[in-house]
């Protein structure tokens, strides 16, 4: 699980979003981030999270924010997400992990009795000048705005 806490500097990351185009955390500079990452593109918990990120998206920024998701799904996946959900924001297609391993969201996990490795449902939210201003870990999918929201 994550070791990043609450005060660190968000570690600097690029990946290509759903289209292709590279994102940057600098590209946020200035700028509030909500950064969540989630295990799988179209399954049930993470329709609900992003559907939730969806709803609520005019009051992320109205406050400054700015929401990027991030999974190791394809580009096409990706995309495929948005279109069915009509998501209004940018997803990482972080195929080789390099985003997660830097967050540290992947890891051992347990489902329905099986262990196995994978991501972890965390968000973080990130100041102007990149700086972790919260970390959540335990996510509700479906009220995950006004957990960031207050």
């Amino acid at each position: 699980m994550t070791t990043l806490k609450i005060g660190n500097a968000a570690p600097n990351f690029e990946a290509l979003d759903q289209q292709g185009n590279t994102v940057k955390l600098s590209d946020y500079k200035g700028k509030k981030l909500v950064l969540f990452f989630y295990p799988k593109a179209s399954t049930p918990g993470c329709t609900m999270e992003a559907c939730n990120l969806r709803d609520n998206y005019h009051s992320f920024l109205a406050k400054g924010y700015e929401v990027l998701g991030v999974s190791a799904d394809s580009a096409k996946r990706q995309q495929s997400f948005i279109e069915k959900y009509k998501l209004p924001f940018p997803l990482l297609a972080d195929e080789d992990k390099k985003v997660i391993n830097a967050f540290g969201v992947w890891g051992p996990k347990k489902f329905m009795g099986r262990e196995f490795d994978g991501i972890h449902r965390v968000t973080f939210v990130i100041d102007e000048n990149g700086m972790i201003k919260e970390v959540i870990t335990k996510v509700k999918t479906k009220e995950h705005a006004s957990q960031i929201l207050g």
